[in-house]
């Protein structure tokens, strides 16, 4: 025998939901297959719930939207520091800066590896030493790094921060929507097992196929086992 399925898609959620809101308004309360009360929980229900939806989609889609951009600015900041860090300790081998020049950023004297920035976090400490570092050297009168200067380094690093902070907001924003949805779908599944439950109910007497045929005009959705599929030659998981 078919059995019931649930919707386990948002979409599916608000078609269930519509389905049954026409059904609300185009029949009598006394044709209906559910009760008013359960009718007023899908006109008090349906809208916010695909509010949310939306919302949910609006605050993902945007987040992917920037995250290019936002990744562009990340390796564009990750290039120009490398390239800094890589001219300072060239300049220290050919003799051109100390070796104490390091301590400014934060190396040690004999420490000629860059950095791998492999974070966010990474790329916004290095960042700041740097920029802090080299603004002391430039104050104190010592040699300023070129090619890249410091200044080409702060604008594509405060580039990065500005999409970094920005990336954050979407983020929240993002999964405050999701959080919310996920509550709302506890209370959109409620009401639709209502509804399907008090149609099945008001069709209980009538035989199986004209039950669930009737049912199936509420957005009710059935669906036969494997071995009833074999039995009748009809496809996989294609509803009864």
């Amino acid at each position: 025998m078919p059995y019931r399925r649930l919707p386990n898609t948002d979409l599916a959620r608000l078609r269930a939901l519509r389905i049954a809101y026409e059904k609300g308004k185009e029949l009598p309360p006394f044709q209906l297959a559910f009760t008013q009360a359960t009718f007023q929980k899908v006109i008090s229900n349906m809208h916010a719930f695909e509010k949310t939806v939306q919302e949910s989609r609006q605050a993902y889609n945007k987040q992917v939207e920037k995250s290019k951009e936002y990744a562009r600015l990340l390796r564009k900041a990750k290039l120009y520091m490398s390239h800094f860090i890589q001219v300072v300790n060239m300049a220290i081998a050919r003799g051109d800066l100390s070796s104490t020049d390091r301590d400014y950023f934060g190396f040690g004297r004999d420490q000629s590896r860059v950095p791998a920035f492999s974070s966010e976090n990474e790329v916004i400490q290095w960042g700041e030493k740097l920029i802090q570092g080299e603004t002391l050297r430039m104050k104190k009168g010592l040699t300023p790094v070129s090619n890249p200067t410091i200044a080409l380094v702060k604008v594509r690093y405060e580039d990065f921060m500005e999409a970094y902070r920005f990336q954050k907001i979407l983020q929240k924003n993002l999964q405050r929507s999701q959080e919310k949805l996920v509550e709302q779908r506890k209370i959109i599944d409620g009401v639709i097992t209502a509804i399907w439950n008090e149609v099945e109910d008001h069709f209980k007497n009538l035989p199986d196929e004209d039950r669930r045929n009737h049912a199936k005009i509420y957005g009710l959705v059935y669906f036969y086992r494997k071995n009833e599929l074999a039995a009748r030659n009809l496809p996989d998981n294609n509803p009864g």
